[in-house]
């Protein structure tokens, strides 16, 4: 039986990342995959599929709606959504073929099979070629999470689809009605609203995106309103039916009891993801999960055994494809002998609609929650310049800072690139920095974040310039 110093079961991003920073660290590692491709759900149909196919989309809609305001006149436009599915599926090819080389170029072996605990030094790789064991002095599991269902509706991956199916139609829904108006939900019928959907929102919370900054959310449900996306907030989902091409969606108002009913021909269930802990025999191992079928571990991602730790989905905390990373690199380190750290507060959320929403720190109903006093400091697109010569108005930021000591605790924006522009807020936040700190610093003109700037000023005694 081979013998490795690390075992990770499964290759998504936090798998291969903690693989590779292992390898770096001088030890003998493998990495097992139960399916062909490497890369996991971020990679062959999360992350990766999905900003391709929002990329897409949104190079179409510009090209139909928008371009004859920049003077741009164009013809008569075509969409082929199997080439445009085809390049998606290129882009997931190339990445994915990029892990394994980065596999490769780390001398880490990879498994292809479903990984499962003998006992818990020893681990069953389940392939094609038929059984195989090997042992670790450490295991990883990183084997990520999959999409949640509701109660007494049947996913059949024709119609009634998860995210997963959502990413692979060949067709654009004529009316495609979305259970869910989080980060997955809002981003694919963003997709599809752009292709020329009719799509409806049902949300059992009273707003959208409703684990970031409530204004973010009212912002973007204005803004996706506008462009015809319709949101049935606060209604919980009774029935969902399927008659040959037709489903049927009711739902009821958890205020007024009030009943609807909406009817398309898809319906993406889009509530959520659940780790994927299931058949890796983890009571072998010594192990257990809890109630949501996490994994308990420690504040160095350790589980009660203490040379099998857990990391990404399967533990608790946001299901970020880069939260996994940071958690990867932490034990990787960690059995190292390092001293790594991860600042979990510090760990920013996106969700790629257009305009990008991206928070990090406290929401100001947290800060709320904790009683802490604080400002609040605003900046809205509309007021600056490089937006307004890019026709993007749309969105703000935000910035909330320690009412006495002025650090910048939270920062959540929604407007053009801000899921690139949160990661000064982030870089500013892990140095404890003050709203005026980054007042002071010079921003280039014209440009985006010229607005995280005016923010700060804003919460620094109401100093903004260009408001």
């Amino acid at each position: 039986m081979e013998q490795f110093d690390l075992v990770v079961i499964g290759s998504g991003p936090g798998g291969y990342i903690a693989a590779i920073r292992a390898a770096q660290l001088k030890m003998k590692v493998a990495i097992i995959e139960r399916y062909n491709t490497l890369g996991g759900t971020c990679l062959n149909v999360g992350c990766i599929p999905s900003k391709a196919w929002l990329d897409s989309s949104e190079r179409y809609h510009e090209t139909v709606h928008s371009h004859s305001i920049h003077g741009i006149e164009v013809g008569e436009v075509k969409l082929d959504v199997k080439k445009m599915s085809a390049r998606v599926a290129k882009v997931v090819e190339g990445i994915t073929g990029g892990v394994s080389f980065l596999m490769k170029k780390n001398k880490i072996t990879v498994f292809h099979g479903h990984g499962s605990f003998k006992d818990k030094n020893t681990v069953l790789i389940t392939g094609e070629k038929g059984n195989q064991e090997i042992s670790a002095k450490n295991i990883i599991i990183a084997t990520g999470s999959k999409p949640s269902g509701l109660p007494g509706v049947e996913i059949d991956k024709e119609r009634v689809i998860t995210s997963t199916e959502a990413l692979k139609l060949q067709e654009v829904p004529k009316h495609l009605i979305v259970i869910g108006g989080g980060v997955i939900g809002l981003e694919l019928g963003s997709v599809f609203k752009r292709l020329g959907s009719k799509v409806s929102v049902v949300e059992y919370a009273d707003s959208c995106i409703a684990t970031m900054d409530v204004d973010m959310g009212k912002e973007l449900q204005k803004v996706l309103k506008k462009d015809g996306v319709e949101f049935y907030l606060g209604h919980g989902v009774t029935a969902v039916d399927r008659k040959k091409n037709e489903v049927s969606v009711k739902a009821k108002n958890k205020t007024s009891g009030e009943e609807i009913e909406l009817k398309g021909d898809y319906c993406l269930v889009a509530v959520g993801r659940r780790p994927y802990t299931d058949s890796l025999n983890l009571e072998k191992a010594g192990l257990s999960v809890d109630e949501r079928g996490r994994i308990p571990v420690n504040d160095h991602l350790q589980t009660a055994v203490p040379h099998i730790w857990a990391i990404g989905d399967v533990v608790k905390g946001a299901m970020l494809a880069h939260k996994a990373e940071e958690e990867g690199v932490f034990v990787a380190e960690y059995m190292a002998g390092q001293k790594p750290h991860i600042n979990y507060n510090l760990i920013p959320g996106v969700v790629y609609t257009w305009p990008e929403v991206a928070g990090v720190g406290f929401t100001e109903q947290e800060l709320k929650q904790k009683g802490t006093e604080y400002k609040v400091g605003k900046f809205p697109f509309l007021a600056l310049g490089r937006a307004k010569a890019s026709n993007e108005s749309n969105g703000v930021i935000k910035v909330l800072a320690d009412k006495h000591t002025d650090e910048i605790l939270g920062v959540h924006m929604i407007g053009p690139r801000t899921a690139d522009m949160i990661a000064e807020a982030v870089v500013a936040m892990e140095f404890r920095a003050s709203a005026e700190d980054i007042g002071r610093i010079s921003h280039a003109h014209p440009t985006y974040s010229e607005g995280f700037k005016e923010a700060c000023l804003a919460a620094t005694d109401n100093r903004a310039l260009n408001m």
